[in-house]
């Protein structure tokens, strides 16, 4: 459509142009607040951030349940030694657990360092915490209570028995459960998602890890929640189990 001297649809065409591109570059900024500087794998050389169109301007964040402000991007690179070494020297190459492996924090064990206070409900209370804690909450009827149940490790081996259950109030479901090692003072959490209930035979049997390392899995500081980072602690040290946990089971297949 044409008015006098001007084409409104090529008005039109333009303006979506400038919009589109707007977008792009504002969400391209965005994208960039966390995660730099990039760095060359092999030689560490940092990357350029990418000028004024491609980073963002830093921004600071109110972090949820009063636990302060973070500031992004802030330029700040990690610095922590690894436990891992090369498996070669071409970019690219995986990294190889030094020491012990479940312990590395590399591969299938591996963590990110995240807030150390727990994840909080709309109301600010705790999310996860244990049953006896929560009235309201208790096992179904019919389904196997795994308190008081042995809790044995993919060699079969015991590592001790179920003192507690951990709920997701929020979710209504377990997420760990509480196992108070054989021959020790000391209670481990043991997540739900690997842990398998024998109801039948009284048993909770777990293929992430063996028996005996059930002792170095991640302690919390409190009794009655978890915090974040623990949560992810935890969990990595399992996962690192299904690679690490014997030696077989980083070998090839065939």
């Amino acid at each position: 459509m044409t008015t006098g001297n001007v084409d409104f649809a090529l008005v039109a065409i333009i303006g979506f142009f400038m919009f589109f591109t707007g977008l792009v570059i504002y969400l391209r900024r965005e994208d960039r607040r966390e995660g730099y500087p990039l760095e060359e794998d092999g030689n560490g050389r940092v990357r350029s951030s990418g000028g004024l169109l491609f980073t963002a301007q830093p921004k600071t964040f109110l972090l949820p349940g009063g636990a302060g402000t973070y500031t992004a991007p802030n330029k700040q690179r990690d610095q922590r030694e690894l436990s891992a070494r090369r498996s070669s020297r071409a970019p690219g190459s995986p990294l190889l657990p030094v020491g012990d492996p479940m312990l590395a924090g590399v591969g299938p064990g591996a963590y990110a360092e995240r807030a150390k206070t727990p994840d909080l409900t709309a109301h600010g209370d705790p999310v996860i915490v244990p049953m006896s804690a929560l009235p309201g909450f208790s096992v179904v009827k019919g389904d196997g209570d795994p308190r008081g149940m042995t809790v044995r490790g993919a060699d079969h081996k015991t590592a001790g028995k179920v003192t507690e259950i951990w709920i997701d109030r929020s979710e209504a479901m377990i997420r760990y459960l509480e196992v108070a090692l054989e021959g020790d003072a000391r209670t481990v959490l043991l997540p739900m998602t690997v842990a398998l209930v024998d109801k039948s035979r009284k048993i909770v049997r777990v293929d992430a890890i063996t028996g005996a390392q059930f002792a170095n899995v991640p302690a919390i500081a409190g009794s009655a929640q978890i915090t974040l980072d623990e949560e992810e602690r935890i969990t990595a040290y399992y996962g690192g189990g299904f690679l690490y946990a014997t030696p077989g089971r980083s070998e090839p297949l065939l």
